[in-house]
């Protein structure tokens, strides 16, 4: 009797943050697809990689948009699906691309940046600042993310290091676009993020017609394991969930969640890729999950006095 009011308890509380562990999850699958991709693209060229990725992910889409029956989109829908198309097209392509000329220090700090540029690019779409202390958890999370990926030490800033800045300003915005052009809005999350597929799909498979073919002719079985795990689990999943949750949050409180990402990607590696987490990674890892979880905090309590005061 007692376990069972304790489980109905739990339920609604849980319900309160659903929100909050979709994007974890979406930030734990990322994580995971940096280890699947590196060992891809030393099998085929980015562009390859990439093209299969979107197109396992369209496919999967469209299944799942004939099945339930989805409404075509209107105009309007069509642009905003075809606009985040391009943006996240562009972030994977530039994370890709840059990860392969600098080291993984500078481009896990750069790209942690998107936790402090997103919210700062929120305020200023919505002209409404947040409260100092969010600023403070941002950047305690940035530091955590420096120290988690402190090992190799610091390099000087080359091409690759402008290519991650480019897709952390880029992801800002990204995240900050999907929030005030969905959130309140009837458009459909599967329609939106299928014409966000089929984008990429047609881009990158554009851009490497040959490599593209090669890859399919060539790749093992764990090789279509990995893309089936991009495809499904990082593009369909990942971003069906995201534009989900963004949908009933703020494009800060989900930035920050999603911050996590370095966690999640340092676990993959140290567990399936027989990688090490010395001390410094440790302490990473802490302020990274304090940073997020203080953060969060400080965005719900504003957002909901905000409201009251509106």
């Amino acid at each position: 009797m007692t376990t069972t009011l304790a489980h109905r308890s739990l339920l609604p509380r849980l319900g309160r943050y659903r929100v909050d562990i979709v994007l974890l999850l979406v930030a734990a699958v990322w994580g995971g697809s940096y280890l699947s991709a590196k060992v891809l693209t030393e099998q085929a060229s980015v562009f390859a990689v990439l093209a299969l990725r979107f197109l396992v992910a369209a496919l999967a889409l469209v299944i799942v948009w004939v099945v339930r029956r989805e409404r075509l989109p209107s105009r309007r829908a069509v642009g905003i699906g075809v606009l985040l198309g391009v943006t996240q097209a562009s972030i994977l392509w530039l994370e890709t691309q840059g990860v392969a000329f600098t080291s993984a220090t500078n481009a896990g700090l750069i790209i942690s940046l998107t936790i402090i540029v997103t919210p700062v690019l929120e305020s200023v779409a919505a002209r409404r600042w947040l409260p100092r202390p969010f600023f403070v958890a941002a950047v305690l999370a940035v530091v955590g993310v420096a120290l988690l990926v402190s090992g190799n030490g610091f390099s000087q800033p080359d091409a690759g290091d402008l290519l991650i800045l480019a897709a952390a300003l880029v992801r800002s915005l990204h995240v900050t676009m999907m929030g005030h052009l969905t959130r309140g809005r009837s458009d459909s999350t599967i329609t939106l993020t299928l014409l966000q597929a089929l984008v990429g799909a047609a881009v990158f498979t554009a851009f490497d017609v040959p490599g593209l073919v090669a890859a399919i002719a060539t790749f093992t079985l764990a090789g279509w394991v990995g893309v089936l795990y991009l495809g499904l689990a990082c593009s369909v999943f990942a971003f069906l969930a995201q534009m989900w949750a963004i949908r009933r949050t703020s494009a800060a409180r989900a930035s920050l969640l999603m911050g996590t990402e370095p966690i999640w990607a340092v676990l993959v590696g140290v567990s399936l890729g027989s990688e090490t987490l010395g001390l410094l990674g440790a302490a990473g890892a802490v302020l990274i999950i304090a940073g997020t979880f203080w953060g969060q905090r400080i965005e719900a309590a504003h957002r909901v006095n905000s409201g009251r005061l509106g």
